[in-house]
């Protein structure tokens, strides 16, 4: 083997070319460099954040306190935002602190104009400006951290005018905490600002408060979200029923942020590039058709214990949450409460929802209503703690259908006054268990009350009203005066159908005439009446229409040419009434004699 030639030879190339491994395997595929993937999507609620004040919706108030005093230089050292989540004190403290450090090549002091963005606003709106220190107060509760924070403010800022501390959920701070803080809280530096942010203002000891300005943020009207989340809509590009909208700004109770998340959820409950319906909306939510709970609250105040069964039955069945049911009726006893007093235009609800309410607040007195809203206040507690909280909805709807019936104390006094039976319980059957002595005790005074009531008389059949003007007719026949010209002069019809009546009001209309009305029909015809007032479209009244005939006659005769003959023939002469004659009948006396054959 020593002999043996083991160098190469030159002319064979060492690899084969057409491979990049030594043993021969194909090159390997070109590696592809990944694709860069999409950036993360941002929700609506940090999308949309205000980014000036013009932005913040419904604090109206607190902008501008904020800008006179920004204007005439009396800034405070020490903001105190309170209100309850989602309505904007974490933004308010940001733009807070963007508006004491705002700079630019022409502006050199506070100012509450953002549109343009300063030196330092990007940097304090990513939270990474290191004059601008937000902590939240829940991660650092114990003294030795709110000393390690105080050892820094005797240090002027580094780049901006003020060194500004965004203290968030300042109430979750401890006693000793807060008595940290007093001190320099009392006697700032001038180079350092303080804003504190709560919901639980109770909290907070008035030690601090006093050493602060106070800002309550308001919770946000319905129709102000709903303004904000039609804007978002237009700007993504989709489209959500108008409805859906109200339910999201009804649902997030004064909170833009809470009906921001409420919104992105609800954007992907429909189809691309379909309209999202209400009901989609709905359901998301867990809420039951309005439209059908005001049908159940009629049911309930009418006294109708099955049909009101019925009906919560049908909203269970399509998936309505009980709890949510009750706070619906709790809603409908407020709104019409609140019709009664103030009217329906104060109920923030569609025209036709708002009428169905007020009428129910017109049909009963507010004595009934407010005894309805303690019963449902408990049964929405019954029903929260209940094993079957649809089972104890059964019983909460038949307890309350049965007191909605009952007399209210006042009138219950005035019956036993009166002698008139208090209530209409039904006599009890005679199947009824019960002991021997107490059965034949009750046996014998029955006999006894039998022997000595007197005979029953045929009770006159109620009158049945098929028109407005049989309404009248009945009030004429039972001699209701002052209810009779009431009616003819300040009622204008808009609608009518047995045992319900719409009509607006003539100027100068007593405040009382629906609730006259309802107790007198409810009276002699022996069922309930809804009757409301409504803003406009009535008929005229019969007063009006008797005006206005009289005028159309009086007009007609003076154009007659006799009559403007006589009134050329004596000048000054007027036309003091107008009375109709009626014609006289022939009588047997005035006839023609007979003929006398004889």
């Amino acid at each position: 083997m020593a002999d043996e030639d083991l160098s190469l030879d030159p002319e064979t190339p060492e690899r084969d070319p057409n491979t990049e491994d030594m043993f021969g395997a194909p090159p390997p595929a070109p590696v592809t460099p990944p694709q860069e993937t999409s950036a993360a999507y941002t929700v609506i609620a940090r999308k949309y954040r205000p980014r000036t004040f013009d932005d913040l919706y419904g604090q109206e108030a607190m902008v501008r306190t904020l800008k006179n005093a920004f204007s005439t230089g009396r800034i405070a050292h020490a903001f105190m935002l309170i209100g309850v989540r989602g309505v904007g004190k974490t933004t308010t403290a940001r733009l807070l602190a963007r508006a004491l450090n705002y700079e630019t090549d022409a502006i050199h002091e506070p100012t509450l104009d953002l549109r343009d963005e300063g030196r330092h606003c990007k940097a304090i709106i990513e939270g990474r400006h290191m004059d601008v220190l937000e902590l939240d107060a829940a991660s650092r509760t114990k003294v030795e951290d709110m000393r390690e924070l105080l050892d820094g403010v005797r240090y002027a800022p580094v780049e901006a005018r003020y060194k500004v501390y965004i203290i968030d959920e300042v109430h979750m701070l401890s006693t000793s905490s807060f008595n940290a803080l007093l001190k320099t809280l009392e006697e700032p530096p001038p180079h350092v600002k303080f804003i504190f942010a709560t919901t639980e203002i109770r909290k907070v000891p008035v030690t601090i408060l006093s050493r602060c300005q106070r800002f309550d943020l308001r919770r946000v009207e319905p129709d102000v979200i709903v303004k904000n989340l039609e804007m978002i809509t237009e700007a993504e590009g989709v489209r959500v029923d108008a409805e859906g909208l109200l339910l999201i700004a009804r649902a997030a109770e004064g909170s833009v942020r809470d009906a921001q998340s409420m919104l992105d959820q609800a954007i992907v409950q429909g189809e691309p590039g379909q309209t999202v319906p209400a009901t989609l909306i709905r359901d998301m939510l867990g809420l039951a058709d309005r439209a059908q709970t005001i049908t159940l609250f009629e049911q309930t105040m009418r006294g109708e214990p099955g049909p009101a069964i019925e009906t919560f039955r049908t909203l269970y069945g399509y998936g309505a949450d009980p709890g949510q049911v009750m706070l619906d009726l709790l809603e409908h006893a407020h709104s019409a409460s609140v019709a009664k007093a103030i009217g329906a235009h104060a109920l923030i609800m569609p025209r036709e929802q708002a009428g169905r309410l007020a009428a129910i607040g017109a049909a009963v007195s507010a004595g009934t209503l407010s005894r309805m809203w303690q019963m449902l206040l408990r049964a929405y507690d019954e029903v929260r703690r209940s094993p079957d909280p649809a089972a104890a909805v059964d019983m909460a709807l038949i307890r309350l259908a049965y007191a909605a019936d009952l007399p209210g104390p006042e009138e219950a006094l005035k019956r036993i006054q009166t002698g008139d039976p208090v209530g209409s319980a039904p006599a009890p059957s005679g199947g009824g268990g019960g002991g021997g002595a107490s059965q034949g005790g009750g046996g014998s005074v029955t006999a006894q009350a039998r022997v000595l009531a007197p005979e029953p008389q045929a009770a006159e059949a109620p009158p049945v009203l098929q028109s407005f003007a049989d309404v009248i007719a009945l009030i004429e026949k039972k001699r209701d005066i002052a209810l009779r010209l009431d009616v003819e002069r300040y009622v204008r019809p808009v609608s009518f159908r047995p045992g319900a009546i719409e009509f607006e009001p003539a100027p100068g209309a007593p405040s009382n005439l629906a609730q006259r009305l309802i107790g007198r029909l409810r009276e002699w015809t022996g069922q309930p009446w809804l009757i409301a007032a409504q803003g406009g479209g009535g008929a005229e009244s019969q007063w009006e229409r008797q005006k206005r005939e009289e005028r159309e006659v009086r007009s007609e005769i003076e154009q007659d040419p006799f009559v403007l003959s006589v009134m050329k023939s004596f000048p000054g002469a007027e036309i003091v009434s107008i009375r109709t004659l009626p014609t006289p009948e022939a009588s047997p006396a005035d006839a023609p004699p007979e003929d006398d054959e004889d």
